[in-house]
């Protein structure tokens, strides 16, 4: 028998799947749309704030203009060579002077002292070297007469044995008187031959002395000179004509051994330095052509020296002029164009900040209609004269956004308002 509970049930019939599923994608599709229509597309950028540039198909002048400065040709260094005082400053900063002019004198008095002492031990040395001279010369001249009386005694005895040799001979003279004058004259040469042997050797030690001294002399001599020749370094003067720049010594200043006393500047010849950026380091080289436009002139110079050391991104040439340079001054900014090849036809953007901020990489694009700009990659090739060469990504009169990318580097799409 069933319950009355039992009777009373009922089966529900519940929604199936599928309408909750359509009623989920339809709220997700209005979401989308409602989201579509107020979500801004890119970062919002003013029209007025960036610059905008179409590739255009031209002449690649592979030309560089840069500032250059004006520099002297050639620059002397003066550095002092001594420890001493300022004494006398003879000539003004951005004097012009001749080769050997005097320009500071310096004073020491501890040099002075070397000097003088040096000088007198020179003098006494001399005075030695003289009395050694002179005793030489006496002892040779007393040599010379000694010698001459001992063979004017050889002589005589010869003469005198040979007068007794004929006497005895004749059986006037007994044999022991001759052979008396043969003892006189066997013991005249033996004299005369001591006489010989200790001059030769009294005038060696003599004369090894006189050269010993000589070589004293000598020795001290050169370093006199060595020692006035410093003290002439107390004198500075200019070893080539010049105009004088960085002189500021005082009298009575201090100056020690290598401080930098001036420089002195070519007169009237110059050079031109040029810092360039560092993506041109491979492209330069000695010998490459520019000119300069100055006083309603043009002057062709021509790259002398390449310095390749890099520093916060740019590298440094030096040019010089290949005639006359006109009249310049030093530390004068010049403006010039420096040529590394042929024009060439190529697709062109301006070189302007957006390269700095991607190295060439990629650029932002605008979309037909102009209000869009979004991020491309491209293949740049040289940079001259304001220009970057377009190798790949843009076609001619596509426009670009050109300037600095620093407020929006990591955006991929730009509303330009």
């Amino acid at each position: 028998m069933l319950s009355s509970g039992m009777a009373m049930d009922r089966r529900v019939a519940r929604p199936t799947r599928r309408w909750a599923y359509a009623l989920a994608a339809a709220a997700a599709l209005a979401a989308v749309g409602l989201l579509a229509q107020h979500w801004p597309r890119g970062v919002p950028v003013a029209r007025a704030d960036v610059e905008i540039a179409a590739a255009k198909t031209g002449p690649f002048r592979d030309v560089i203009v840069g500032r250059a400065s004006v520099q002297p040709l050639q620059s002397v260094l003066l550095d002092a060579t001594e420890d001493g005082r300022v004494e006398r400053v003879l000539v003004k900063d951005g004097a012009s002077v001749a080769a050997g002019q005097l320009l500071v004198v310096l004073a020491s008095g501890q040099r002075a002292q070397e000097l003088m002492a040096r000088s007198s031990e020179a003098a006494q040395q001399l005075a030695n070297l003289a009395t050694f001279r002179a005793g030489l010369a006496q002892a040779q001249a007393a040599q010379r007469r000694e010698l001459t009386q001992a063979e004017f005694e050889l002589e005589r005895a010869r003469r005198l044995h040979e007068r007794n040799a004929g006497l005895a001979a004749q059986g006037f003279l007994s044999p022991s008187a001759l052979e008396e004058s043969a003892d006189k004259l066997a013991l005249a040469r033996r004299l005369l031959a001591q006489l010989q042997a200790d001059g030769r050797e009294e005038l060696r030690t003599r004369e090894q002395s006189v050269q010993a001294m000589q070589r004293a002399v000598t020795d001290l001599d050169r370093r006199l000179t060595a020692m006035r020749a410093a003290s002439d370094g107390l004198a500075v003067r200019a070893p080539v004509a010049g105009r004088v720049t960085g002189l500021a010594l005082q009298v009575g200043e201090s100056v020690r051994s290598g401080t930098r006393i001036a420089r002195l500047d070519s007169l009237g010849r110059f050079k031109l330095a040029l810092g360039l950026d560092e993506f041109h380091l491979g492209r330069v080289r000695e010998g490459l052509p520019a000119t300069l436009a100055h006083a309603g002139r043009e002057h062709a110079l021509h790259v002398a020296r390449i310095d390749p050391q890099v520093k916060d991104g740019r590298f440094s040439v030096e040019l010089v002029f290949d005639a006359e340079p006109p009249s310049l001054q030093v530390g004068q900014g010049l403006d010039l164009r420096l040529t590394l090849g042929q024009p060439q036809p190529a697709l062109l953007l301006p070189d302007a900040g957006f390269y700095a901020d991607t190295g060439g990489a990629w650029a932002f694009v605008l979309d037909a209609d102009g209000r869009h700009a979004t991020r491309r990659p491209l293949q740049l090739g040289r940079r001259a004269d304001g220009v970057v060469e377009v190798l790949g990504g843009l076609r001619p009169g596509e426009r670009a956004v050109v300037s600095s990318y620093r407020a929006f580097t990591g955006a991929t799409t730009l509303r330009i308002d």
